[in-house]
């Protein structure tokens, strides 16, 4: 069997953390488990935790307005800076939120927490040689913080350094058992490297952490596809089905895999679903498409792929399809 179908949905690794929250202790309240101990007044306090009852809601830009009065009532409030620039990259707004971590850093050197978030926002940008240096830093700062040494393996990871990147996951794991997002990233490493005992053992870890963790079976499955067990891959694909029904990618991933089964009847089946649950899908139409080839039914398979092709030209199974038909004389 093929390693993997690119019409397969993997999900990556989780990627960055960043811890978003810091209360100004003269409003005696504290968020997210990081109280950083800055005097400021009552008034620059409440506006900054106001913008964080916003952040908790999603609402970034009233989030953004609140630690902004509160800067402007205290210029050395580090928390705002820091919480502003959180804001901010959840926004997609890069270049801003390096500035209000940047100044934070200023205000407290010795902010590890802040060095980790920076070098997230510079992974996101795909400086990883920033990142690795801000996540550096963090960790001597903080030897303990386990969310320092993944995203540093997330960077290492994307340039390319597996074996630093691996050694990083371990670290983290080490340091919290728990960690779920260090697992996950590991895992998709291991993937990547063909290695999929390893892979299938982080994703089954991730599910006894949490059974409901939709993502971990995915990519369990993928893992099991890539062995070549199609059944577990099921297995798998199927509980996801059963924590979402309106999974239009799981409904994909098994139609793929019944596919490769030469089940045409449940792939299509799946594959219908996939496309009901999400129309503009060019995947499910394509790999539908292959199903009907299956069957002989090459009207069928021609509409499918030429739809397929219609969302996304770029389609290389749709194309394949359609010339698949031309030698078969459809």
């Amino acid at each position: 069997m093929k390693k993997l179908s690119i019409m397969l949905v993997m999900l990556l690794a989780f990627g960055l953390d960043c811890a978003f929250g810091q209360r100004d202790p003269a409003a005696d309240v504290i968020y997210g488990g990081l109280l950083r101990a800055v005097m400021d007044s009552t008034d620059a306090a409440r506006r900054n935790n106001r913008g964080l009852e916003y952040g908790e809601k999603g609402d970034y830009d009233r989030a953004i307005t609140e630690f902004t009065e509160a800067i402007k009532l205290n210029p050395n409030l580090a928390a705002a800076y820091y919480n502003r620039g959180f804001a901010y990259g959840k926004k997609g707004d890069y270049d801003q939120a390096i500035a209000d971590y940047t100044q934070s850093i200023k205000l407290n050197p010795n902010d590890a927490p802040a060095y980790n978030n920076r070098g997230s926002i510079y992974n996101n940008k795909g400086d990883y040689d920033r990142a690795i240096a801000d996540f550096t830093q963090a960790i001597k700062l903080d030897p303990n913080l386990a969310i320092a040494y993944s995203n540093r393996g997330y960077a290492y990871h994307s340039k390319g350094d597996y074996d630093q990147a691996i050694a990083d996951y371990n670290q983290a794991i080490k340091l919290d058992p728990n960690y779920a997002g260090a697992y996950h990233n590991r895992g998709t490493l291991y993937y990547s490297k063909g290695d999929y005992d390893r892979a299938i053992a982080d994703f089954t870890q991730i599910i006894k952490l949490n059974p409901n963790d939709a993502g971990a079976y995915n990519n369990r499955g993928m893992t099991y596809y890539g062995k070549g067990d199609s059944d577990r891959a099921i297995a798998d694909f199927t509980q996801i089905i059963k924590l979402n029904p309106n999974d239009a990618g799981a409904y994909n991933n098994r139609g793929y895999t019944y596919n490769q089964k030469g089940d045409y009847d449940r792939a299509i089946a799946d594959l219908t679903q996939a496309i009901k649950l999400d129309p503009n899908y060019p995947n499910p139409y394509a790999l539908r498409g292959n199903s009907y080839i299956g069957k002989k039914n090459y009207t069928q398979a021609r509409a499918d792929f030429q739809k397929a092709l219609q969302l996304n030209p770029n389609n290389r199974t749709a194309a394949n399809g359609l010339e698949e038909l031309k030698r078969l004389g459809y």
